[in-house]
């Protein structure tokens, strides 16, 4: 690493501490088992617990340093994610009209499915922003399930952009964090459909009830989504 590889690792390991709703634990790290309460250890396996007892100090230590990286990663990126989101609404000001060639010069909108690029237009936006701003608040207060399709998408786009941090950085992470973090934050996910190769998810999608204006409706009365989104007012 160079000198600013040094500077984005020490921003990020002193970010960790700052996202509070989601445990090392969650994001992958294994707890030696002296530090668990005897609830903890009854959940696991007696061989599992002399195994995680078994890893060397120094297998450890490093273990700890890469998820506390991972950690503070994901509230770094979710800050560039609300941010980047006010720059394509800027972006859209500038546009006729949504265009597949004009979303794919964005920096957030770019990554939801392009088969449905000619409806992310100013008001979609406003709505995805609040939706976003939502679920990346709960990495902080406390992580809560998404509630609606555009929360899963939010997910997905700030895992790109946490990505994208990583390889400019060559950051040194957990290995398959990705999937370790989707396991966590996209369980049961519905979106993945969205995500196909041609226009005819796109028709498959609308009558499925994956078209956009199914994306900011709850999943089921204890799902909450935020009232603007919910807004049909223009």
């Amino acid at each position: 690493m160079d000198a600013d590889d040094d500077d984005i690792t020490d921003e990020l390991l002193a970010d960790a501490a700052k996202l509070t709703g989601l445990g090392l634990e969650l994001l992958g790290l294994d707890p030696h088992p002296d530090d668990m309460t005897p609830e903890q250890r009854l959940q696991f396996d007696p061989e599992d617990l002399e195994e995680m007892a078994a890893v060397p100090p120094e297998e450890r230590q490093k273990a700890a340093h890469q998820t506390r990286l991972l950690a503070g990663l994901l509230w770094n990126s979710s800050s560039v994610l609300i941010d980047q989101l006010f720059r394509d609404l800027k972006t859209l000001d500038t546009l006729d009209g949504p265009t597949p060639s004009g979303i794919a010069g964005t920096s957030v909108l770019s990554s939801l499915p392009p088969q449905f690029a000619s409806e992310y237009d100013s008001r979609f936006t406003q709505k995805f922003l609040v939706v976003a701003a939502d679920v990346t608040a709960s990495l902080v207060r406390g992580w809560i399930a998404p509630g609606c399709l555009a929360a899963e998408l939010v997910v997905r786009c700030l895992l790109d952009q946490a990505e994208i941090t990583e390889e400019i950085y060559g950051l040194d992470l957990p290995v398959d964090w990705r999937a370790q973090v989707e396991e966590v934050l996209l369980e049961d996910a519905e979106s993945a459909p969205l995500y196909g190769d041609s226009h005819d998810t796109a028709a498959h999608g609308a009558s499925a009830g994956l078209g956009v204006r199914h994306w900011f409706e709850p999943f089921g009365a204890g799902d909450a989504v935020p009232p603007y989104a919910c807004s049909q007012v223009s």
